[in-house]
């Protein structure tokens, strides 16, 4: 069997005249003495050098809908192999993933997994992708390239399920592997970016707009409403507007519902209709595809052709039912071209299947 390396090398960083090292992944820009790790955990300064301790390990994984990530227009109906591995350079007091991501990684990474073993992995059970998620795959890169190049070798797309925290250069060639992303646009004010996550909303805007712009990676993003904190009717208005403004009325966007957890037990559940008023904002600042998410709103979560209006995909809690799209996304009312990738209508349902790699 492939083991994992104990310590992987990096690529960005750079040595300070004290000794320290300086870790260029992720806007954190964590400084380090030698044995020291970042705000990730995962990536430690080792012998004037950032290196990589959870290469080829992973927290588990399981086979999901691509609806779950969720990506609504990215092969409809398609099955994802999902993994993660540990820690996350982001301290979001809302963490729903919070175990995984917060942990120390020998308390989680019970699975050892090679990028090769992933791709044969996803190939022998039958799915189209693999999605690095859980905890942000920024902080794993070297990890999650080699698993996606594995992969590509079989014909197996990759997704990302990502914050978009990231640096320049290590955006440009962490997503030259990707097929897919989704993208957590937390908020859309600097404040609840410092408050909320120990973050700043400007690099996630510049992850959006280099994938729209620069890149051929399908992407859509993901808003997760918590009550008196990003879910006002004026911030949603400001965050579509930017959408439509800058990625255009065809980048899919969904709203979740948020439910108390990590440190964040005090908040009641989104009820309903924010998520819903949310979704009416997005359609009338333009945006064509707008979703809710973890709340059971069978309207709310289909597709509908931008030019007769039609419902032509029925989804309900990652359930595909009725479809009237060719196997290209074309309407077939009125011959209109849904934005996405498809192919021939696949049916995996709402399973939710752990898998072993090894």
């Amino acid at each position: 069997m492939l083991q994992p390396p104990s310590v992987f090398k990096t690529q960005y960083w750079h040595r300070l005249d004290d000794g320290r090292v300086i870790c260029d992944l992720c806007p954190r820009h964590c400084r380090l003495r030698d044995g020291k790790r970042g705000a990730c955990f995962v990536r430690q300064a080792l012998d004037g050098e950032i290196v990589l301790t959870t290469y080829g390990r992973s927290s588990g994984f399981c086979i999901d809908p691509i609806e779950k990530k969720p990506l609504n227009h990215f092969y409809p109906g398609s099955s994802v192999l999902s993994f993660g591995t540990a820690g996350c350079n982001l301290s979001c007091k809302f963490c729903q993933n919070w175990s995984i991501s917060k942990s120390r990684e020998i308390d989680t990474l019970g699975e050892t997994a090679m990028p090769e073993q992933i791709a044969q992995a996803a190939k022998r059970y039958g799915c189209d992708s693999i999605a690095f998620t859980y905890n942000d795959p920024v902080i794993f890169m070297e990890y999650a390239v080699d698993a996606a190049q594995a992969c590509h070798e079989l014909g197996i797309h990759s997704v990302a399920v990502s914050a978009g925290y990231m640096c320049d250069e290590p955006r440009i060639e962490f997503y030259r592997y990707m097929d897919a992303a989704n993208i957590d646009l937390k908020g859309f004010t600097e404040h609840f970016y410092h408050k909320i996550c120990s973050g700043h909303l400007a690099p996630v805007l510049d992850t959006l707009l280099y994938l729209h712009h620069e890149t051929d990676v399908w992407f859509e993003i993901t808003t997760l409403l918590i009550p008196d904190e990003n879910d006002s009717t004026g911030e949603l208005e400001q965050l579509t507007r930017w959408v439509y403004d800058n990625l255009g009325p065809d980048v899919p966007i969904h709203f979740s519902a948020f439910h108390p957890d990590f440190k964040m037990l005090d908040k009641p559940r989104t009820p309903p209709k924010t998520v819903q008023r949310a979704r009416e904002i997005a359609i009338k600042n333009g945006l064509n595809y707008a979703y809710v998410g973890n709340i059971f709103d069978e309207a709310g979560d289909s597709t509908y052709c931008p030019g007769c209006k039609k419902k032509v995909l029925s989804r309900n809690w990652y359930e595909l039912g009725d479809c009237a799209l060719s196997n290209q996304g074309v309407c077939n009312y009125c011959g209109y071209q849904i934005a996405g990738r498809f192919a021939p209508p696949k049916a995996f349902g709402r399973h939710r299947i752990p898998v072993k790699i090894a």
